[in-house]
């Protein structure tokens, strides 16, 4: 008597990644569509040779779509979504494999790979004026206003020039890579009257100004390593007549009043003569005529 005996397949084994705890450091200027973990590295196995059902999540509140994998039975991982380091700079990834699918009725079992992904900050943006103001609290655009400053005219000053609202000082915003700066000026320096300093970015006189007319520097701040990130602040010098007298008012002490109940910007009065508003005027015997 030939007895055939077949044996049937128990769904008893979960599947088993070979690594189930993984780090990937990611640029933040990698292009989208770019594989950031093989499929050869992600995928499960499984004893019952079951076909095997891959789900992603992520742990980490505000990175939900930046990564994706490429099918249900593919559990390659690539970039779906733009990084931005200002954004995030970490997040960790749940790979779920079953192997019966999430919609099916039968008992499935899991095995769960823990991905790390590490935010790794790219040389994106050019170098910044400071101080500087952030754009609606927006962290990655921050404008600076021109510089300003003053010379006297047939005078020379042998040190660095005094500007407003400070002196010329420009950051590499990639923080992490912290590049170099160096200035140069690129325009608006006649005769070539001026000299910033390459490290310092400190405004000096070559020569003195023999004329009232004024200079719009171009200065340029530029990375070390990165020639292409550079940035051009504006830097306006009035050439003025020396002043050796500071401005004095005509009086010593004014005297007004008000009346109750005025709204706001009436005029404040002469005290004792309530038809002429009260003027505080100043003069200096360096400009007579001002």
């Amino acid at each position: 008597l030939e007895i055939l005996v077949t044996i049937l397949n128990e769904n008893d084994n979960s599947p088993v990644f070979a690594e189930p705890n993984l780090t990937r450091h990611v640029p933040e200027d990698t292009k989208l569509d770019t594989t950031v973990v093989a499929r050869e590295e992600l995928s499960a196995t499984d004893a019952d040779l079951d076909t095997i059902y891959y789900e992603l999540t992520t742990t980490v509140q505000d990175t939900d779509g930046y990564f994706a994998i490429r099918g249900v039975n593919n559990p390659e991982i690539y970039l779906q979504k733009a990084l931005d380091y200002d954004k995030f700079n970490s997040t960790t990834l749940l790979l779920y494999a079953r192997d019966r699918p999430v919609t099916s009725p039968d008992h499935a079992n899991t095995a769960t790979a823990t991905i790390t992904i590490v935010i790794k900050q790219s040389d994106t943006r050019a170098p910044w004026f400071l101080p500087c103001n952030y754009v609606h609290n927006d962290t990655s655009i921050c404008i600076s206003s021109p510089y300003s400053g003053r010379v006297n005219i047939s005078e020379m000053s042998m040190d660095p020039l005094l500007l407003e609202p400070g002196p010329i000082y420009a950051v590499d915003p990639d923080y992490t890579i912290s590049d170099r700066i160096v200035y140069s000026i690129v325009g608006g320096n006649t005769d070539e009257v001026f000299s910033v300093d390459a490290d310092t970015g400190n405004l000096t006189m070559n020569k003195i100004v023999t004329s009232p007319d004024s200079f719009l520097l171009q200065v340029m701040a530029t990375q070390v390593s990165n020639i292409r990130k550079y940035s051009v602040a504006t830097v306006d010098i009035k050439v003025i007549n020396k002043s050796d007298y500071p401005p004095y008012f005509e009086k010593g002490v004014y005297n007004g009043m008000v009346f109750v109940g005025l709204p706001r910007r009436s005029f404040v009065y002469q005290a004792g003569d309530p038809s002429t508003p009260l003027v505080i005027m100043a003069m200096d015997k360096d400009f007579p005529d001002v």
